[in-house]
């Protein structure tokens, strides 16, 4: 449970072997742009494209790097991680015109949306124009929403999310192995 004095949100940012990463930039963006609703703690992790890769063909059965997975934990308190691959952001980001720190905010965010319960895959344009108003309020334009329509020239997106998935933590917040929610 959060005093009052905690913000609402914790926001856990770390590298691939689970060392700390600062990030205050993107921890107080999110912090400020999040829904209300978004309470407890987040944690992500920075990657290279070999682990994301490895994470995806795990978890989605995808042997490919992927730009962003989020992996939902059963715990109120912790909303679970969210994983960005670096070299995916730092491409995603020379290609849409800004820096590579923009759109790991883009990433985080919209990873944050996925571990909220929003699935663009299913909510008929419900997180697309969510992640719309939270982006704008944060002074961003362009999400990944976006971006994988225009690039598959439909209304649909492409991304899939990890969703019913989730990853532990040891008590310091690094990244353990992830492993599968038992239905």
């Amino acid at each position: 449970m959060m005093s009052d004095g905690e913000p609402r949100l914790r926001v856990l940012v770390a590298d691939e072997r689970g060392r700390r990463v600062p990030a205050n930039g993107l921890v107080s963006w999110l912090r400020r742009v999040v829904p209300v609703r978004a309470r407890g703690t987040v944690s992500i992790a920075l990657v290279s494209d070999d682990r994301i890769r490895a994470l995806n063909r795990t978890y989605r059965g995808t042997d490919s790097a992927t730009d962003v997975l989020s992996f939902s934990y059963d715990d109120q308190s912790f909303l679970g991680d969210i994983v960005i691959a670096r070299g995916v952001a730092k491409r995603q980001a020379r290609e849409a015109g800004h820096s590579e720190a923009t759109e790991i905010r883009v990433l985080a965010l919209h990873g944050l949306l996925h571990l909220l319960g929003y699935d663009h895959e299913r909510d008929a344009g419900r997180m697309r124009r969510v992640e719309e108003r939270l982006r704008r309020k944060g002074g961003l334009r362009g999400g990944l929403i976006e971006r994988a329509r225009l690039s598959t020239g439909s209304g649909r997106a492409r991304k899939k999310s990890a969703r019913d998935k989730r990853v532990q933590t040891n008590a310091r917040g690094e990244l353990v192995e992830p492993r599968a929610i038992p239905r």
